[in-house]
């Protein structure tokens, strides 16, 4: 059951709005070994490594063709047909997102453009242990080839037969990744961002992963290897009212919560009774769950807010920055108005959060932590870097070129007002 927390104080939402505590620097100590040696030995230590966490001998890092074509064998065709609606929904809304360079001339002769170039070579790393993240494939391939990322590489961890899983390779092959690595945890890391023999070095690290995942990441950023976001465990807010769905909302609350024993879930309601329901419903669905142990301890680090009004349940949320909101209510969309921070919002009764996750269209790589507050999920703009450029035409140089030059002077830097007086002399 959700702790329930009636009216708090103001001045202790940020210790009940705190996260489960993570001692990163412990785990860093734990995970620099693992950088070190792979940037030292390449392959060789990738091996060790994945003997040692793994327990399994990889001799071939990178997935053949013969185990793709297995894995498209394998996959049902039901399930086959589900990835397929994922992805034309998921390609749909990010292909909306890429923009078409506009040029704008500030003043006569003078024009600025800003260009959108995918990032050349990028690194994907998904999940494969307790829950093989196939869906994770789509969120981060698709947008990478809408981007025009011209190298994909993609690492996630085989299980003891040295397999990976069959979901994971035919959504790889399907959205056109074609250099897949059977190496999980740090070491994966490790390998993409310094390269080794086999492993291609890249320059932007996506994807969620453990606290050594996790860890490594923020090491290798530390480093000057692009990552997508600061990542935590995952979690939601549901905001539920009177005209909300009890069993919704429990079934919502526990498909965050078993995601891992870390995860946080929170409830915020104006209503004591709803809470009350919520709560029985919870123990009920609870109870099953083939993870509901993972969920109960979540659960255990969980709580209820009980407020007195919805402007308070906003402010509330808005300082939790939840990378998962649902707001389960009637007047959903009035309220999304009011939201400042949120990975991503769903509104109304029949929205879950599972449809972000998994087939709607948007984007289930989010901030998580409290980094919903200053950082946006993944998108297209994720791949990209974007160039500006500018030309200046002898017009547009007599335009804003004394303007230039006061400024330079301004400045005390003398060779750049020569830049501009050079051209004036000529130009006159």
């Amino acid at each position: 059951m959700l702790n329930i927390i009636r009216n708090p104080q103001r001045n202790l939402w940020p210790e009940l709005l705190a996260r489960p505590v993570m001692d990163l620097r412990e785990i860093e100590q734990r995970v620099e070994p693992i950088l070190r040696e792979v940037r030292l030995k390449g392959d060789e230590a990738v091996r060790e490594f994945t003997r040692r966490f793994d327990q399994v001998e990889i001799n071939q890092l990178k997935a053949t063709a013969e185990e793709i074509r297995e894995a498209v064998q394998l996959v049902s065709e039901d399930l086959k047909a589900a990835i397929g609606l994922a992805k034309r929904n998921i390609e749909i809304f990010h292909r909306a997102q890429v923009q078409e360079p506009q040029k704008i001339e500030t003043q006569p002769g003078v024009v600025c453009w800003r260009k959108s170039v995918g990032i050349s070579t990028v690194g994907l790393y998904i999940p494969g242990g307790s829950a093989p993240l196939f869906s994770t494939v789509l969120m981060l391939g698709v947008p990478a080839q809408i981007a025009g990322c011209r190298e994909i590489i993609l690492c996630t961890p085989a299980n003891r037969e040295g397999k990976v899983h069959p979901a994971i390779l035919y959504t790889a092959q399907l959205v056109g990744i074609e250099h897949i690595f059977k190496i999980g945890g740090a070491q994966a890391i490790a390998a993409m961002a310094y390269g080794t023999q086999s492993v291609p070095q890249v320059y932007k690290i996506f994807g969620p992963g453990n606290q050594y995942v996790t860890a490594a990441k923020q090491l290798v950023n530390k480093e000057g290897i692009a990552i997508d976001m600061p990542a935590g465990p995952s979690e939601v807010a549901v905001y539920a009212d009177r005209s909300s769905n009890p069993g919704f909302v429990a079934a919502d609350l526990l498909s965050q919560a078993e995601h891992g024993p870390d995860s946080q879930v929170i409830l915020v309601s104006t209503d004591e009774a709803l809470i009350a329901s919520v709560n029985s419903e919870v123990e009920a669905q609870l109870a099953r769950l083939p993870r509901q142990e993972i969920a109960r301890q979540a659960l255990a680090h969980s709580k209820a807010f009980m407020v007195s009004t919805e402007e308070e349940a906003l402010e509330l949320l808005n300082a939790y920055a939840a990378e998962h909101l649902i707001l389960a209510v009637d007047k959903a969309e009035a309220m999304a108005a009011q939201i400042t921070n949120a990975g991503s919002v769903f509104l109304g009764h029949y929205t879950p959060e599972s449809a972000g996750d998994y087939a709607s269209g948007t984007n289930h790589t989010l901030p998580t932590n409290g980094f919903a507050r200053a950082y946006s999920g993944v998108s297209v703009d994720s791949f990209v870097k974007k160039i500006t450029f500018q030309q200046i035409s002898s017009q547009g140089i007599r335009q804003i070129g004394p303007a230039i030059e006061q400024m330079a002077q301004a400045e005390e830097l003398q060779a750049h007002k020569e830049a501009v007086s050079i051209r004036l002399k000529v130009n006159s």
